[in-house]
């Protein structure tokens, strides 16, 4: 929902960066890995209690996750290069909620119930950009993207908000997750919803 707002005030900043990145030749491929490398390093920090410190490679690795988008531009986008971008953005968004059930087993429940809306929301996402592709359907909604981007109730940003959340308040990690994943839910009953309106 905020992502297409964010984008607009982030991308030309983004865009910058990035070209710079590429002319001291990064490629796309190497800012996404760092940026998973750095979003692992933040479960790392939860898992081991931390959660504030953590917001420190947390954000940094969303940071890197905006300018693998941008460096891409300012060189060549790949279909892998899409591929290997929100298959890393999933492993970032399932080892922060596991991080923070190794920090206190008593999220587990929570957490569970979070990452299985994580796994639905996320199939109805990845659905739907296989058929929008098969049926030739494009969006630049959210940036130029390598896959279809549908837009929902919940999305990257509200995500990266919801994380921040939990680093600042670990012990609330029960009941923000409970709320969140029913959103997340929710997103993907809607997404689906709006599918069968499109598809059929």
């Amino acid at each position: 929902m905020l992502d297409r707002p964010a984008r607009r005030l982030i991308d030309p900043v983004l865009n910058r960066l990035g070209r710079a990145l590429a002319d001291r030749g990064w490629t796309a491929n190497a800012v996404t890995l760092l940026g998973l490398a750095l979003g692992l390093l933040a479960a790392l920090t939860i898992a081991m209690g931390a959660p504030w410190l953590a917001l420190i490679p947390l954000l940094a690795s969303r940071m890197a996750d905006g300018l693998d988008g941008a460096v891409a531009r300012a060189t060549a986008r790949t279909d892998f290069g899409g591929y290997l971008d929100i298959a890393c953005d999933f492993a970032f968004y399932g080892a922060i909620p596991l991080a923070f059930v190794f920090h206190d087993d008593a999220n587990g429940l929570a957490a569970a119930f979070l990452l299985a809306s994580f796994y639905v929301n996320g199939t109805s996402f990845l659905g739907y950009a296989i058929l929008a592709e098969k049926r030739g359907i494009t969006t630049q909604a959210q940036g130029i993207k390598s896959l279809y981007y549908s837009n929902g109730l919940l999305e990257g940003t509200e995500t990266i908000v919801f994380f921040i959340l939990l680093c600042l308040f670990p012990t609330a990690f029960a009941a923000l997750s409970w709320v969140f994943g029913t959103l997340c839910f929710l997103t993907a009953i809607l997404r689906i919803h709006g599918a069968s309106k499109l598809f059929t």
